[in-house]
């Protein structure tokens, strides 16, 4: 039997954490398992055969947690396969989702150590209900696109399931 896969998730009103339930969900149906956690409240990573990491992006930079839990678990996240997404744009532009692809390759380039299977973004939600000013007075969104996330799920659990040798 294989070790499971841990689901990490940096969020600050909820939504990558629920993209991260999904992907959790869609793994599962590959026959793996997943445990889903967020990110701050992991202390190792022995359990787990490979890590899924997803951020919300807030102002240009990757979520608190995130960067803490690369900084912190670096070493065992090093020995791991690594799969990484995060979710940032408002919108699904070429231009919004390059912008958040590089805050993001920024964040991870101060980690070359990693292996990283396969890094994705996804579109944003904003909930005004959810946030302070000035960002309460933003319009409500939701830049997720469910398809392409299943989509990528399923590259997610094909990079973590092990070759029988």
């Amino acid at each position: 039997m294989t070790r499971p896969i841990l689901v990490a998730y940096a969020t600050k009103a909820g939504s990558t954490r629920e993209v991260a339930e999904a992907l959790a969900r869609t793994l599962r149906e590959h026959g793996l398992g997943a445990d889903v956690w967020p990110a701050a409240e992991i202390g190792t990573l022995a359990p787990y055969g490979g890590v899924v990491l997803g951020t919300a992006i807030y102002m240009g930079r990757v979520h608190k947690d995130a960067r803490r839990f690369l900084r912190h678990h670096r070493a065992e996240l090093a020995e791991r396969q690594l799969a990484v997404f995060a979710m940032g744009p408002p919108s699904l532009t070429d231009e919004d989702v390059a912008s958040s692809r590089a805050q993001l390759d920024n964040a991870l380039g101060r980690f070359p150590e990693l292996r990283l299977a396969t890094v994705a973004i996804f579109g944003g939600v904003v909930d005004p209900g959810k946030l302070r000013f000035p960002f309460s007075h933003m319009p409500a969104t939701d830049a997720r696109d469910w398809t392409a996330i299943r989509e990528w799920a399923d590259t997610v659990a094909n990079a973590m399931t092990p070759v029988a040798a």
